[in-house]
């Protein structure tokens, strides 16, 4: 992968903003550490940080220009069949300098114009100058697997991978109250909306054309979701198909000019990645990460498990708490937005070990939205058919609210589920997919801020996040992919691997996989206590039993001990300090106390991660905006 960055301005009092470029492309190194390049011609101005994947020669650098001088290209991301397309603009007569799936790209987009947008299959942030038409065009992947940030005002566009490119700009730095409300009750800001006012991300499947002042935005591809499905579907038939798009997909994915290898968790999604990956390769490379300090999460153990089975090549880079805390401040430094999913310190630290070995690995992530693989999809269901038990339930609960809940210990996990799931029975099904989605109540999410204001605007947004959840069961995996997936999971994968530079590649986010999950009836994917059903029993053969059949395991990092330990002066004395929530004018004194006194007690419950949701973002803030 690479970053990528530009301006476009209106007038000629913005192109001395072009001086600023260089800045804003040093922001994106780890990004792309092999080359840099800049273009500028007239109004524009690109910039390219690169990553060399494919075709590691000069003769692919970017900004790429072709033949006649006309076009230029600045490109994040892989084309996966850009060979097919190669062969086709051959036979046009149509001649090629380099190897790569950039100047493919490019030609491609020369002869079909945006067209062939819907034809790519890959993960992609590019912008493309005409310089005769004197026309951009910028463009995003269909599920935001790479990012695309945007500032526009009366003077110019700018464009960046990251949101570090754009401030380097000097764009004006002015929070978004209602994206800081969402961030506290999801951990991350969705798109399109940013942690500043006048800062968007891309919407995914989109493509921005900009000429002269004129800037028009286009959907090029939406999920093909229906709530009406055939009735003739075959589920044996289903599970060979299912095969055959994941069996492609991989191997599309593992074309790469430099070493290549997975990740391997030790779950099912991981686990039947590398099992593919296994066939179409020799002594293929694994990675996992284990914690030595918390045998709960260490899942590695299994990882080795499936490693034996299909031969790979195995690493473990087995961690304590005081190795995992020593890269705590990196991660942290990283992040230009806040993002409070704790789990992104370990994606990091695989990351950086893994890019010793390798400069791109292949993940599963998205399974578990497609295919329903949360805790909460279960809980979902049963939700839905709890019928009479919903009485005796509900008595329950008094008892449940009052019984000591953490995620740190088994027991404290599993009531303070419990608690959470008795919570939203009561709740419509919008209000408990919000419910399950955040980490706080309405009620908590509010008393935070020293003023709640636009509540109106925040229930508009909070509307249109829930807009598509419905009775039909694949609305709430919709909006899974849509809110959790693209906001959440994609942008931890690709702000910790690209911190590290290195390239991750997501087999289940094909689109032919996607658009063949929403064709599939809930029941071929959750069925009573069985999740991602289809993706189990089509792989069961690849996957040994103890994979099949454990529970899904996430990682929590240790944050608890860490904040009675190593964090707590920072809580007490710094970032969440009286002094300091008092001069920032924020957040109520009188809530954040209460807050802290709710930690340091013996029913923490979910204040751990209240708690990690401030501290991320109060480290953020002095570090962006003081």
């Amino acid at each position: 992968m690479c970053g990528i960055t530009g301006i476009i301005a209106f007038n000629e009092s913005a192109k001395n903003d072009f001086t600023k470029l260089n800045a804003a492309l040093e922001t994106l190194s780890k990004r792309g550490p092999d080359s840099k390049g800049t273009y500028t011609h007239n109004n524009i101005a690109f910039a390219h940080s690169r990553l060399a994947i494919i075709d590691v020669s000069d003769a692919a650098s970017q900004p790429f220009t072709d033949a006649s001088g006309r076009y230029t290209i600045v490109f994040n991301g892989e084309i996966y069949n850009f060979k097919e397309f190669k062969n086709e603009l051959l036979q046009k007569k149509i001649s090629f300098r380099s190897h790569s799936d950039t100047e493919v790209l490019l030609y491609l987009f020369i002869t079909e114009g945006v067209s062939c947008f819907e034809k790519l299959n890959g993960e992609f942030a590019f912008a493309i100058y005409d310089k005769i038409e004197e026309c951009t065009t910028i463009v995003r992947d269909r599920y935001g697997i790479k990012p695309l940030f945007y500032y526009q005002d009366a003077d110019k566009f700018i464009f960046g991978s990251e949101l570090k490119a754009l401030l380097a700009f000097g764009i004006p730095k002015e929070i978004d109250e209602i994206s800081l409300q969402l961030y506290l009750h999801l951990n991350y800001i969705p798109a399109p909306d940013s942690i500043f006012k006048n800062v968007k991300k891309m919407e995914a499947g989109s493509f921005i054309q900009i000429k002269n002042k004129s800037i028009h935005q286009k959907k090029y591809y939406e999920i093909p979701y229906s709530e009406i499905l055939s009735d003739h579907l075959n589920y044996n038939d289903s599970k060979k198909k299912f095969s055959d798009l994941l069996h492609q997909s991989v191997e599309m994915r593992m074309i790469a000019d430099v070493p290549l290898g997975s990740f391997l968790s030790g779950g099912i999604d991981s686990s039947v990645i590398t099992a593919i990956a296994a066939k179409h390769t020799k002594n293929l490379h694994t990675f996992s990460i284990g914690f030595k300090d918390e045998p709960l999460f260490d899942e590695t153990a299994y990882a080795e498990m499936l490693s034996k089975l299909h031969k790979t090549n195995h690493t473990v880079f087995s961690l304590s708490n005081e190795a995992l805390f020593s890269d705590l401040y990196s991660m942290l430094d990283y992040m230009d937005e806040p993002f409070a999913d704790s789990s992104a310190l370990a994606v990091y630290i695989l990351s950086k070990n893994t890019r010793k070995y390798v400069k791109v690995a292949l993940s599963g992530d998205g399974a578990d939205e497609l295919f329903g693989g949360y805790n909460k999809h279960a809980a979902e269901l049963k939700a839905r058919t709890f019928g009479k038990q919903k009485v005796l339930a509900n008595s329950l609960l008094p008892v449940l609210k009052v019984l000591p809940k953490s995620r740190n210990s088994k027991m404290g996990n599993k009531i303070r589920q419990m608690n959470k799931f008795l919570e939203g029975i009561n709740l419509s099904e919008k209000e408990r997919y919000w419910r399950w989605a955040g980490f706080t109540n309405e009620h908590h999410k509010n008393i935070f801020l020293k003023n709640e204001k636009n509540k109106s605007e925040f229930d508009a947004r909070k509307k249109d996040i829930l807009k598509d959840i419905s009775p039909d069961f694949n609305s709430v995996l919709y909006t899974d992919v849509n809110l959790v997936l693209q906001n959440d999971m994609l942008v931890k994968v690709d702000r910790m691997s690209m911190a590290n530079s290195l390239e991750i590649r997501s087999p289940f986010m094909d689109h032919h996989i996607v658009d063949f999950a929403f064709s599939l009836p809930p029941q071929f994917k959750i069925d009573g206590n069985i999740r991602k059903k289809i993706l189990k029993e089509t792989f069961k053969n690849d996957l040994p039993d103890e994979i099949l059949k454990r529970s899904k395991q996430g990682f929590e990092v240790p944050l608890l001990k860490w904040f009675q330990t190593d964090l707590k002066a920072m809580i007490t004395d710094d970032l969440l300090s009286e002094k300091f929530i008092l001069e920032q004018g924020i957040f109520s004194p009188e809530e954040i106390k209460k807050l802290k006194t709710e930690l340091f007690s013996n029913n923490p419950n979910d204040s751990v991660a209240r708690i990690w949701a401030l501290i991320v973002f109060q480290y953020w803030y002095k570090k962006t905006m003081i």
